[in-house]
């Protein structure tokens, strides 16, 4: 487990699992996370596995990995195969074999003719339409189905018929009877099953009546023995349902539920089915498009696993909703990578530069630490030549004391490398600098010139003939606006400049780099090299500094 040993703050959760541990109550410890594969997971679905993963890794117990599978006409094999990559991704391991709420179908079924048995369910032949039109409002209480009241033996031989294929979909459902006058409006005869025509994933034809989640979930959590079954405050109204069930059928285990806060994230949006319309109208490139908050795109934007992990460690468990701030996350990325990725050198603007008294063909090979203060990290060699390419903004002819860099008539150092001087530029019929021609001191390679010139700026480079050809994605938030899930029109506040692509160039060891893996790019921010393509493309992950449209250049 790769975040064991990691320093975890209490929280209300752990009070209480630690008042059950010392009181008897519960011996162990077995929590689940039960996502619907209804989509890729996203970065609140992140704080929840570290959450329930965490507490089975940290009291010794068990943690379940079961899809929540009772809506076939949603799911997809691919949406399971990409959660359980990021469940482990993220570094964690479910007990056992991964389960499926459809692995309870025929127990599920049984539970409902028993609550029909007792004459606390029947089966409704109301419309949808008409069915939300009784239930009521907040201010007004609901009325009773006219169908309500049928016998123990019709209602069982009409579920035995919506089982067996009798009625359409919509003609039908099984109900609780509970209380159409309750303040609580999940309450007032929810829905325990209804007819579905759809081809399943894991059971293939074998139903054509699904239960509804409020009636799988509590009996899926007391079939597996959990003992505490976290899920977000939207839950909170629903906890009278799962008890509900739980005190009505004849099941020996009743788990408890608690709820705590979900994640808000600024400039995103975790909606299922927000994320889901990004995709499909191709707002996005896909569920792993970088600018996603999907763990999938913040994989291969170049989050890490012990990243987020940590920021869902620094957000904490809470019962109070409250939206986090993306500085937050990439805070939590730039401290990884500040500390761990090796460095590199790129350059995403190129303007020419000569070095006319360097020998024509000549190459020298420079060693240059992977990482400035790691010298485990090792070092690499670096080719250096008579023409090399810089950043265009960071030559100016004419330039304050403020601007460190490359003045012409002034000097400034290579990074790695030779202290240079710019002597004069050559430009093109627009005015445009096409050409920087300087000198290099040969002799200040890893030290300061000899007679005492101080050289207060170091830029970065890359040799024009042994540098590689890179396409560069430079990533910013995907919305204009804090809550654009707030907003009437969502899509409206899509920032068309989530992306810019460029053209740059990068040192020659980067042909090796692997897929996702992070780098800093020195003096320009955090990339990794994209996964979904075997091209060299290099995917910003983050800038240097606490800024947004970060990557500036830092001096």
């Amino acid at each position: 487990m790769s975040n064991a040993g990691e320093n975890r703050p209490s929280n209300f959760i752990r009070q209480i699992i630690d008042a059950d541990l010392q009181s008897g109550k519960h011996h162990s410890v077995h929590t689940r996370f039960p996502p619907e594969p209804n989509g890729y997971l996203h970065v609140g679905h992140a704080k929840s596995i570290c959450l329930n993963f965490g507490l089975a890794d940290d009291y010794q117990g068990k943690c379940n990995l079961r899809f929540d599978d009772t809506n076939p006409v949603k799911e997809d094999q691919e949406y399971v195969d990409s959660i359980k990559r990021d469940v482990h991704w993220l570094g964690f391991e479910w007990d056992g074999e991964v389960r499926h709420s459809s692995d309870y179908f025929e127990q599920l079924h049984g539970y409902a003719v028993e609550l029909i048995q007792k004459g606390l369910a029947y089966v409704d032949e109301l419309s949808p339409e008409q069915i939300r039109e009784y239930r009521g409002t907040l201010k007004e209480p609901g009325k009773n189905s006219p169908y309500r009241d049928r016998s123990v033996e019709e209602n069982l031989e009409l579920f035995k018929k919506m089982r067996d294929g009798g009625f359409k979909e919509g003609e039908a459902c099984l109900r609780a009877k509970i209380d159409m006058g309750s303040s609580f409006m999940v309450m007032r005869d929810p829905v325990l099953y209804r007819v579905k025509f759809a081809h399943h994933h894991q059971t293939g034809d074998a139903w054509c009546i699904y239960p509804m989640y409020d009636f799988t979930h509590c009996i899926s959590d007391a079939i597996e023995g959990i003992t505490h079954s976290l899920c977000t405050l939207e839950f909170q109204d629903n906890r009278r349902l799962y008890d509900w069930v739980l005190d009505n059928i004849s099941i020996d285990c009743h788990p408890r539920q608690y709820e705590f806060s979900r994640l808000n994230l600024e400039y995103t949006v975790t909606s299922k089915r927000k994320l889901n319309q990004l995709v499909v109208e191709k707002h996005v490139e896909g569920w792993d498009d970088p600018r996603m908050p999907t763990i999938a795109g913040l994989r291969r934007r170049g989050y890490t696993p012990a990243s987020i992990r940590e920021f869902c460690k620094r957000i904490g468990v809470t019962k109070m909703d409250n939206t986090v701030e993306m500085a937050m996350l990439e805070a939590c990325i730039r401290d990884d990578l500040n500390e761990n990725a090796p460095r590199a050198m790129a350059v995403l603007d190129p303007v020419r530069l000569v070095i006319e008294n360097f020998p024509e063909g000549d190459v020298e090979w420079l060693e240059a630490p992977n990482h400035p203060s790691k010298p485990e990290m090792g070092s690499r060699k670096v080719p250096f030549g008579r023409e090399l390419v810089i950043e265009a903004e960071d030559f100016r002819e004419e330039a304050n004391k403020k601007y460190k860099r490359l003045v012409l008539g002034k000097e400034v150092r290579l990074r790695n490398a030779y202290v240079i001087k710019a002597e004069r530029v050559e430009k093109d019929d627009a005015g445009n600098i096409t050409t920087i021609y300087c000198t290099y001191d040969a002799d200040t390679l890893g030290k300061d010139p000899a007679d005492g010139r101080k050289v207060k700026g170091v830029i970065h480079w890359v040799s024009k003939d042994h540098g590689l050809p890179a396409e560069v994605r430079l990533y910013d938030r995907l919305f204009n606006v804090p809550n654009p899930g707030g907003a009437d029109d969502f899509l409206g506040t899509i920032n068309p400049e989530s992306l810019a692509v460029v053209q740059g160039w990068v040192e020659p060891s980067l042909t090796n780099a692997k897929a996702e893996q992070g780098f800093q790019f020195e003096r320009i921010g955090y990339f990794c090299r994209d996964a979904n393509n075997d091209t060299l493309i290099f995917n910003r992950t983050v800038g240097l500094r606490d800024t947004w449209g970060g990557g500036a250049s830092e001096d």
